[in-house]
């Protein structure tokens, strides 16, 4: 099993980032039960199956709005190690489920919070979406043509980036401390600020003031010749990442301009005209002509592939990078580990597929499950 085999995670079911961490977790072999809402029981149907984010751990139907409900998840979040929520400020709190209720029920509690604002500030209850959080860490001004508008890399940089990743990051570490001190405390995870963080280096430099900000004019922005992508003759496209000297060399010579007067690979006033020249070059081939010249060299070369090529290219099937779980192709758990290596435990479930299956596991006995039915306050 998994590295966090024995770590035990209460996800209040969301959107986005929380049950990607909460996957992340699952993959590395955490037990986490994901508690979904009553009312959307049987509104899945098939679909499940393709919502790869949910995979790898049960599924239980919960109505919140009852005592016995609220009760149900306060005895599961009791044997938990972390709980994760990724709701607006004080809507767990208005359900009884807030960081100070739960830590009194557990003290050892780990409570991650995921929003995109930040859990206070004068903007923290307003809605939002990766676009808008991306906006204002100054991650979306940087990205996108030059001379063009700012362009959204889908939504890796705020949600799965600085958001479920430094959420993973950030409860582990706090698993890890509650475990020497006997104390939980909440994990408070914005995504505006994880996406800043992600952007250190280039705030680095705009400090130093090499990192200039317009679209286009930087080393990694496509701004460089040597660090670009390129369209192929048959329309498709490579990606180039020739930023040592060496590598540059290596570049110089398999495309046929070794030896020709050239400006120096760091003059930025020539970079424009050095990448016309390039797009010309690289269009007098098809891309799979560049890659039996330029892959596996020191080039720093790959081809752009769709997702249906990814999964078939030889470096990712060697590896296994891939798997398929229920039918679906699908990435498969990263990191890799030596020792503990992680999996996917099932694949995604419907809303309370495994109720009955999980509060058993959880501790609840067969009468107490049949009085919470009974209830309604699980389904």
């Amino acid at each position: 099993m998994g590295p966090l085999t024995g770590v035990k995670v209460v996800e209040l079911a969301g959107i986005g980032p929380g049950p990607f961490c909460c996957m992340l977790l699952a993959d590395m072999g955490a037990e986490v039960v994901r508690v979904d809402r009553t009312a959307n029981v049987g509104k899945d149907g098939d679909t499940a199956k393709w919502n790869l984010l949910t995979r790898g751990r049960r599924n239980i139907a919960v109505d919140l709005k009852t005592p016995e409900g609220v009760e149900t998840v306060l005895k599961l979040i009791e044997q938990a190690d972390a709980v994760i929520e990724g709701f607006r400020p004080g809507v767990t709190e208005r359900l009884g489920l807030g960081p100070d209720v739960c830590m009194k029920r557990n003290e050892k509690l780990v409570y991650g919070r995921m929003t995109g604002w930040g859990q206070d500030g004068p903007i923290a209850g307003a809605a939002g979406h990766d676009i808008n959080y991306i906006s204002l860490s100054g991650a979306l001004h940087a990205i996108g043509e030059r001379n063009g508008p700012p362009t959204p890399p889908l939504n890796l940089v705020g949600d799965f980036g600085g958001g479920a990743l430094y959420m993973a990051v950030g409860v582990l570490a706090a698993v890890i401390e509650a475990r020497t001190s006997g104390k939980g405390q909440v994990v408070d995870c914005s995504m505006v600020e994880g996406s800043a963080s992600l952007m250190t280096a280039m705030y680095g430099a705009l400090a130093a003031g090499t990192w200039i900000e317009e679209r286009g004019k930087n080393r990694l922005d496509k701004g460089a010749h040597y660090y670009n992508v390129y369209e192929t003759k048959d329309g498709k496209h490579v990606s180039i990442g020739s930023i040592e000297p060496q590598f540059y060399k290596l570049l110089l010579q398999l495309t046929g301009l070794e030896g020709q007067p050239l400006p120096p690979q760091s003059d930025r006033d020539k970079w424009p005209e050095m990448t016309e020249r390039f797009a010309a070059i690289f269009k007098t081939k098809t891309r799979d002509e560049w890659c039996a010249i330029m892959e596996n060299t020191d080039i720093c070369f790959a081809p752009i592939l769709s997702m249906s090529e990814a999964m078939k290219h030889p470096q990712n099937v060697a590896r296994g990078s891939f798997v398929t779980v229920d039918g679906v192709p699908q990435p498969g758990p990263a990191p890799r580990f030596s020792r503990t290596a992680g999996e996917i435990q099932r694949p995604p479930a419907k809303a309370g597929e495994h109720t009955d299956e999980a509060l058993a596991a959880w501790g609840f006995s067969q009468d107490e499950i049949a009085k919470l039915r009974a209830a309604g306050a699980v389904a």
